[in-house]
């Protein structure tokens, strides 16, 4: 079985560490024979997770979008930066919204329960985004996903990728095909996948 895995960064900032991260991460998994859907955040554009504006006007069909597509893999690989000691907003509000959704089209949907997550994180300083990242784990271990022990975190961010937008340090990049491994086993054993 070829595992189908989503990898989206937490920041849509042009030259996010987070993003970049998230490329290291597709090349990874693609070579370790993963097949790898990357998406940026900006595509899917959410108003603040409000439950007056959901009885208001229903939930957002972006929160759908992303939720099938959670859906439509055996994992997902999630890369976040850090702000203010914790994950950004823009990452939180989208996890909220799309677990707000328990059927799609009168159809059960479980777009977080018992699916495999990684969790890589970054930040422009020496603490590599590491509150960030046991921040995000909690709140997907509450959410039910499978996260998984090995971690990706990038400290330093300005200097830590090359020209060509590879790690500089080797131990990240090391540590990012060991946590690449461990999610593509992880996504076959737990596949629950749902064809779209």
């Amino acid at each position: 079985m070829i595992p189908k895995i989503l990898v989206f960064a937490g920041s849509i900032r042009s030259g996010a560490y987070s993003g970049k991260t998230a490329d290291i991460a597709q090349h990874e998994l693609a070579k370790q024979g993963a097949d790898v859907t990357r998406i940026s955040l900006a595509d899917y554009p959410l108003p603040i997770m409000d439950e007056d504006l959901e009885a208001e006007k229903g939930i957002p069909e972006n929160a759908y979008k992303l939720a099938r597509l959670f859906a439509a893999h055996d994992a997902v690989l999630i890369c976040t930066p850090e702000y203010n000691g914790s994950m950004p907003p823009l990452l939180k509000n989208t996890i909220d919204w799309v677990s707000r959704i328990s059927q799609d089209g009168g159809k059960p949907l479980k777009p977080y329960s018992g699916r495999a997550v990684g969790i890589c994180s970054s930040s422009d300083g020496h603490f590599a985004g590491i509150r960030s990242a046991n921040h995000l784990r909690a709140v997907l271990a509450h959410i039910q996903m499978e996260v998984i022990a090995p971690q990706v975190s990038v400290p330093n961010g300005a200097e830590a990728f090359d020209e060509d937008g590879n790690f500089v340090a080797e131990r990240l990049s090391k540590g990012m095909q060991r946590l690449c491994r461990s999610l593509i086993e992880h996504a076959r054993l737990l596949s629950t996948r749902v064809e779209i």
